[in-house]
């Protein structure tokens, strides 16, 4: 498998933290804790400028890239909160997930991309895997009253797939310019807390440990590397590939002692782990297209 494809997997492995460190940063608010975080992957884009070959100051960025860019981290991050605050966690996390299957299915739009049988079946079973994950092998109800929040969360799978599919379409565009998104994100949800939130900082090093652990990996590196994925990997096989990220989460609950395992957790694994294998079946099986540029 190519090294642009597995540096975006590598997205999806930190992603997997999210949820332990986000629980043991305390009861700081979302959108807090969001500014905070940006604040830090702002840092990390600073700090990899000082080791990597720096891009052409010449180079123009065109105004839409600003748009997509900004649009998907603060935008995806905006709608999830909302969405929590306005429907029950299990369906409207559910519905947010869908965006790896949106990844898959709107690559077949993209200029040189080709979706195959096994691209569309692979994140069917990451999405049949999530679903045991995420409903904890319950059923799902769904009610009028929460519809809000459940286009919310749709918006939420919808801006971050096209943020995904449309990055893709600006492979020249550094992605160093993912240290900016990340600057103006912890400014918009420092603005969205002010006006929507009380403030409550982290309790102790603990707590502020936690919080500058999601800041270096989930909210700083893992967007880097996903840039990277989607603008010079496959993008369908990261599509499939990203409903690890749930699993991946879980099983770090599971070894941090603060969930049980279970014959659920093995058959999502088996779900997601083979849908995708699927989905990577094309690569596995021959040398890298030439569509993919190493990073």
């Amino acid at each position: 498998m190519g090294r642009a494809t597995l540096i975006g997997f590598s997205a999806v492995a930190m992603w997997a933290s999210l949820a332990l460190l986000t629980d043991a940063s305390g009861q700081v608010p979302p959108f807090l804790l969001s500014a905070i975080t940006f604040a830090i992957g702002t840092c990390v884009g600073l700090a990899a400028r000082l080791v990597m070959p720096a891009a052409d100051r010449n180079q123009k960025i065109p105004p839409q890239v600003w748009v997509i860019g900004i649009a998907g981290l603060f935008g995806y991050h905006f709608f999830y909160f909302t969405a929590l605050r306005n429907a029950p966690a299990v369906e409207a996390s559910l519905i947010a997930y869908l965006w790896p299957l949106l990844i898959v299915l709107g690559s077949a739009l993209m200029p040189g991309e080709r979706l195959a049988w096994n691209h569309v079946v692979g994140a069917l079973l990451g999405l049949a895997g999530t679903f045991l994950i995420v409903t904890k092998g319950g059923g799902l109800a769904f009610d009028a009253r929460y519809a809000f929040g459940y286009a919310m969360a749709a918006v939420c799978a919808l801006l971050w797939s096209s943020y995904s599919l449309l990055s893709r379409r600006f492979p020249s565009v550094p992605t160093s310019i993912v240290t900016w998104f990340c600057a103006a994100t912890s400014v918009l949800s420092l603005a969205c807390h002010f006006l929507l939130e009380k403030t409550v900082l982290p309790d102790g090093p603990g707590q502020w440990l936690a919080v500058i652990g999601l800041g270096l990996m989930p909210v700083g590196a893992a967007f880097y590397a996903w840039d990277i994925g989607v603008k010079r990997g496959n993008i369908q096989v990261l599509g499939a590939a990203s409903y690890a990220a749930p699993l991946l989460s879980t099983l770090v609950l599971i070894a941090a002692g603060v969930a049980e395992p279970s014959l659920r957790i093995l058959a999502a694994c088996v779900l997601i782990t083979g849908g995708a294998a699927l989905a990577a079946k094309s690569l596995l099986m021959r040398k890298p297209a030439a569509k993919e540029v190493n990073a």
